[in-house]
C-alpha cells in the first residue's frame, strides 16, 4: 500500500511541476501581449489544449498532458478562462499573412501550401 501512495505522490508532484511550467509560459505570453485570456479544450489522449489570446490580438497555444493540469496552469497564471472559443473572445484574434496562406490560402484563392 505504501508503494501505491508513493507512486501517486510522484505523479502529483510531476503534474504540479508541469502546471507550474505552463503557468510560467502563460505569464510570459501575457506579459508580451499586454495581458491574455484563455480557453481550455480537451483533445483526447494527448491531453488538453490551452488557447491564449493576448490583448493585442496575438495568439498561441500550449498542450498540457491532462485537462486537470491545464486548468491548474491557467488558474496559477491568473488569466481569464472562457468556456468556449467564440463570440467576443474569438473576435480578439488578429490574423496575418501567415495564417491566411497556411490555414486558409487554398480555400480562399491564396498561395498553395506546397513547396512546388
Amino acid at each position: 500500500m505504501a508503494d501505491t501512495k508513493q507512486v501517486d505522490e510522484a505523479k502529483d508532484a510531476k503534474a504540479e511541476r508541469k502546471a507550474a511550467k505552463l503557468a510560467k509560459q502563460i505569464g510570459t505570453f501575457a506579459k508580451a501581449h499586454g495581458g491574455a485570456e484563455a480557453q481550455v479544450a480537451y483533445i483526447g489522449q494527448r491531453g488538453a489544449r490551452i488557447v491564449l489570446v493576448g490583448e493585442d490580438g496575438g495568439w498561441g497555444d500550449l498542450v498540457a498532458p491532462t485537462y486537470a493540469v491545464a486548468e491548474q496552469a491557467v488558474k496559477k497564471a491568473g488569466v481569464t478562462v472562457h468556456d468556449d472559443f467564440d463570440g467576443e473572445f474569438a473576435a480578439k484574434v488578429k490574423t496575418g499573412p501567415y495564417e491566411w496562406t497556411r490555414m486558409a490560402g487554398i480555400q480562399v484563392g491564396g498561395p498553395g501550401n506546397s513547396n512546388t
